[in-house]
């Protein structure tokens, strides 16, 4: 199997993938960025209600949960929570490499073929995008060896700016 790992400027929500991942926050709510963006294109009243049916306690910082896509194009929204950013002593990169890497495992448990990452914690959450990207390269680099089904990992950035700097991060 080959895996390719792509680099693009999108709307993550109109990617036609199995698995869009969403920088979610603990609740599994919608909220603002990304996360308010995925919930109002699958259908902030359906995956809310799924999102707490299933998962009554949240989702923690460095987990992912699953739920079906809604009225997206993909199968599943993986929520997983980044952390926000403290100055980078508080255990931040690791929670930001467990983000992507349990994504990642989960979405291939599922028998995903292809998932979309936006830039986690890199918004509201003040994740240096330079240091955010770097993690994100690495997690997933990590994990590669272990995926069964997944053939496309996309990296789905909002700017062209944030391009460059995440296939800077994974150019390396």
């Amino acid at each position: 199997m080959t895996l390719k790992i792509e680099v693009v400027v999108a709307d993550i929500t109109g990617r036609v993938v199995d698995a869009i991942v969403n920088a979610a926050n603990k609740e599994l709510i919608a909220g603002g960025g990304v996360c308010g963006a995925i919930h109002r294109a699958a259908g902030v009243q359906a995956l809310e209600s799924e999102a707490r049916t299933r998962y009554p306690q949240g989702c923690p910082t460095g987990q992912a949960v699953e739920t079906s896509a809604h009225d997206l194009a993909a199968k599943y929204v993986i929520h997983t929570v980044g952390p926000v950013w403290h100055g980078g002593e508080h255990g931040e990169a690791e929670l930001l490499a467990s983000a992507y890497k349990n994504s990642l495992l989960l979405a291939d448990q599922l028998g995903s073929d292809s998932i979309s990452f936006p830039n986690i914690s890199t918004g509201i959450y003040g994740y240096p995008m330079e240091e955010a990207a770097l993690v994100a390269a690495r997690a997933i680099s990590e994990v590669t060896g272990k995926l069964e089904h997944i053939k496309l990992i996309e990296i789905c950035c909002f700017d062209t700016a944030a391009r460059e700097i995440y296939s800077q991060a994974f150019s390396n």
